[in-house]
């Protein structure tokens, strides 16, 4: 499948590990530009390393940025445009989830926090984008959302609330910046994750027992998703979600 996507510039939020390293590893393998963003600018600069040692061929740029402050993303993304002249991906992968329990308990701090990390961000990191270079030369933008989005689960509730919202902000963004940039969504299930850690390590091996596809999400399984939605083969799609969960969603009621 050719993605088009070499030569192109792609920004990844929570680029230094997880998912967003992963997304950036793969979209740098077709070739494309990557411009890696998270807090910390010696993570980040780990992973620039790793990705110039593999794809020398690739552009590489490292810099930090807190998701949710809006100078350090307008900062990131002015300097994606000043480094390569345009910013054509836009990846949306940042996310934190401050608080397990019944949402009966959430703090106002803990629930504000998720809402500018997980939702509010999406829409600056968007707007910036689109301000800064995709309004005139288009582009494409992937949302990480979350199975979590769709259903009830105990413990993780809010966080799902932000990540149901994500998946409509991306149908919004779809419909408002058509037809210049196509925005879509990817709603993982349980990936292993540095984030997710606590619902999948002491239990893998029991959780994969009732996964279709017998096992836990890697990060690269998301990655791939981001690269199909972000390349050609995606041109005549836009407002959508695409699952990838390895079944969990399909898995029979309990009778």
């Amino acid at each position: 499948m050719r993605t088009g996507l070499k030569g192109k510039t792609a920004l990844i939020t929570g680029a230094s590990r997880g998912i967003g390293k992963a997304t950036a590893v793969a979209l740098a393998a077709e070739g494309a530009n990557v411009v890696l963003s998270s807090r910390k600018q010696d993570a980040l600069d780990e992973v620039a390393k790793e990705i110039r040692a593999e794809y020398p061929e690739v552009g590489v740029l490292a810099k930090a940025a807190h998701v949710g402050d809006a100078e350090q993303a307008a900062a990131a993304v002015d300097a994606a445009v000043t480094e390569f002249g345009g910013l054509d991906v836009l990846v949306n992968n940042a996310g934190t989830s401050p608080y397990f329990g019944p949402m009966v308990g959430i703090e106002p701090a803990a629930a504000e926090k998720t809402v500018q990390v997980n939702q509010f961000a999406v829409v600056q990191w968007t707007q910036l984008a689109w301000k800064a270079a995709m309004q005139e030369r288009g582009g494409s933008i992937i949302n990480i959302a979350s199975v979590g989005g769709m259903v009830t689960e105990h413990g993780i509730g809010y966080y799902n609330a932000t990540k149901a919202a994500v998946i409509h902000l991306s149908r919004q963004f779809a419909m408002e910046l058509a037809p210049k940039v196509r925005v879509n969504c990817v709603a993982p299930g349980l990936v292993k994750t540095a984030l997710a850690r606590a619902l999948w390590e002491k239990n893998e091996e029991q959780i994969s027992t009732y996964m279709p596809l017998g096992r836990i999400g890697e990060p690269e399984d998301i990655a791939n998703a981001v690269v199909f939605l972000a390349g050609d083969a995606t041109s005549w799609m836009t407002g959508q979600t695409l699952v990838v969960d390895g079944g969990s969603t399909i898995r029979p009621s309990i009778a």
